[in-house]
């Protein structure tokens, strides 16, 4: 890969996300990943990762401006979720046991701007599309699981 990011911009978005995801996880590779836009006074960009078995969600806050973390990840699973919901506007809301609550949105096609240095910003779009359908299916399975109309594997 061309490490120029004006050269192949999205491909660079894609390294730097899942940098920001990958240095906070010890078993990064057990992860799907998407990127998840911030709705509803929960702003900000968001690493996603999700797996089925065992079901959980791993949110990893990043910085807008650099693509790097801005906070730890949390880690939301059934030992700590305390509400799933899909919204009208066809995002979501994951609430924590420990009050964090966060809504996002997980586009097909995010554009995402990053900041190189003072004076060069690189935009891009990644396609997400088959991520963010197969994302909203393991939603279904996550809240079913919650419900308990599911197994928890």
């Amino acid at each position: 890969m061309d490490n120029r990011p004006d050269e192949n911009p999205a491909e660079q978005v894609k390294a730097r996300l899942h940098e920001a995801f990958d240095s906070q996880i010890p078993n990064f590779a057990s992860y799907n990943l998407v990127a998840g836009t911030g709705i509803a006074g929960s702003g900000g960009l968001k690493v996603i990762g999700y797996r089925r078995q065992p079901a959980e969600l791993i949110i990893a806050p990043v910085n807008a401006n650099d693509l790097r973390a801005s906070e730890n990840a949390i880690n939301i699973n059934n030992t700590n979720v305390n509400q799933l919901a899909e919204l009208s506007d066809g995002g979501y809301e994951v609430a924590t046991s420990t009050g964090r609550v966060f809504r996002f949105a997980i586009p097909e096609k995010p554009s995402i701007d990053f900041h190189i240095d003072d004076a060069v910003t690189v935009g891009a779009q990644i396609d997400q599309e088959s991520d963010a359908h197969d994302f909203a299916d393991f939603m279904d399975h996550f809240m079913n699981t919650i419900e308990g109309t599911e197994n928890f594997v």
